[in-house]
């Protein structure tokens, strides 16, 4: 019998260890912008919540608090414009990639489906659809696909990589092909309070789709935003029909937040003013990296929105990771995102001040 494993790619962080090392042995130290990991301490707010509940000796339940989805609701109606969200239309989950990777598996998908994602994506929707034994394949629009057997669409916009956004026209032609077709579609709005040159919409705005959420789901995190990556808080939004049974599912699968993460999602979703102190240290950041970059020989394309700078010095990725190890930079080759990314690196803004400086001198 094949492991489950058999099924998955190499996993990619582990062939930057070699590049990892020699960015380390400079007499500086690393700048690691690779992985994208928020590095901004936690604000005090969300803290403060997290250590009055502490104290949570009971089991906490897979749909959350009411408190909670009071929350979601409430942000989902400020922030995104969103109409008629009821708890019905909410799901919380233990941080959005353990979503990616198993909701293929729990909408009961398998070989004879298929599961298609942007030609340049997050590898986790590839591993998603493996998982379940489903087929999968890239595109560039996806209504060019070939509905027959399409059951799962996958949107990224802001994008990871390419911090490409996706226009509000652009989103609500995809969402009336996916329901044309009978074709779930799940957008992954993880980036989407990170807009640069572009103002983010979500596909749960009523101008992108009707006034309905029929067919649509939309995946969004506090891992950036609020600078929880380590709570593993993110929150699933839309159709009840499709949420209702995935509710079932992870009943009986026990994935559950914990109780004193629920908690601090409640604080940090009633609170806007740290959003806005974090996205200008991102902005900072960004502004030195990108005039760094262009500097330095790089080209720098979409970018307009999330935590990353998609630049390329027109030669294979991997040769451009080396070149900046070797200034003690670290960055992530574009390919581990898709063959498309071949040229291309991406720079995450998610280091320390003294360390975008650092990396901005060695450029």
């Amino acid at each position: 019998m094949s492991a489950v494993s058999d099924r998955l790619p190499v996993f990619p962080w582990d062939k930057l260890e070699p590049y990892k090392k020699t960015a380390a042995a400079h007499p500086g130290g690393i700048v690691d912008l690779s992985v994208g990991t928020p590095v901004d301490p936690v604000p005090e707010l969300i803290q403060k919540a997290l250590v009055d509940a502490a104290d949570s000796p009971g089991y906490p339940t897979v749909w959350g608090t009411p408190a909670l989805r009071d929350a979601i609701t409430g942000w989902l109606e400020r922030r995104l414009g969103a109409r008629g969200v009821t708890h019905r239309h909410l799901l919380p989950i233990v941080g959005s990639k353990e979503l990616v990777a198993w909701l293929p598996t729990q909408l009961g998908l398998g070989p004879g489906d298929r599961v298609a994602f942007p030609r340049l994506a997050y590898p986790t929707y590839e591993v998603g659809a493996r998982l379940a034994r489903a087929s999968s394949e890239a595109y560039d629009d996806p209504t060019a696909l070939d509905p027959e057997g399409l059951r799962l669409l996958w949107l990224n916009s802001p994008s990871n990589p390419t911090g490409r956004v996706l226009a509000k026209d652009e989103l609500t032609r995809i969402v009336a092909w996916a329901r044309a077709h009978d074709v779930l579609l799940a957008s992954d709005e993880c980036y989407l309070e990170l807009g640069w040159e572009a103002d983010p919409v979500s596909v749960l705005h009523p101008d992108v789709n009707g006034g309905s959420l029929d067919g649509i789901v939309a995946v969004h995190s506090l891992s950036k935003r609020s600078n929880l990556a380590g709570y593993r808080a993110a929150f699933l939004a839309g159709d009840p029909a499709v949420l209702g049974p995935l509710l079932e599912i992870r009943k009986h699968g026990g994935m559950m937040t914990s109780a004193p993460t629920q908690a601090a999602v409640v604080a940090a979703l009633s609170d806007d003013a740290h959003v806005h102190e974090q996205r200008e240290r991102y902005a900072a950041r960004r502004a030195l990296l990108r005039e760094a970059l262009l500097g330095h020989g790089f080209r720098i394309e979409h970018s307009e929105a999330s935590l990353y700078l998609w630049a390329t010095r027109e030669e294979s990725c991997w040769d451009t990771v080396a070149h900046l190890a070797a200034l003690g930079v670290l960055v992530a080759p574009g390919d581990f995102y898709g063959p498309a990314g071949d040229r291309f690196v991406r720079v995450a803004l998610t280091a320390s001040d003294e360390r975008v400086r650092a990396a901005v001198d060695r450029l």
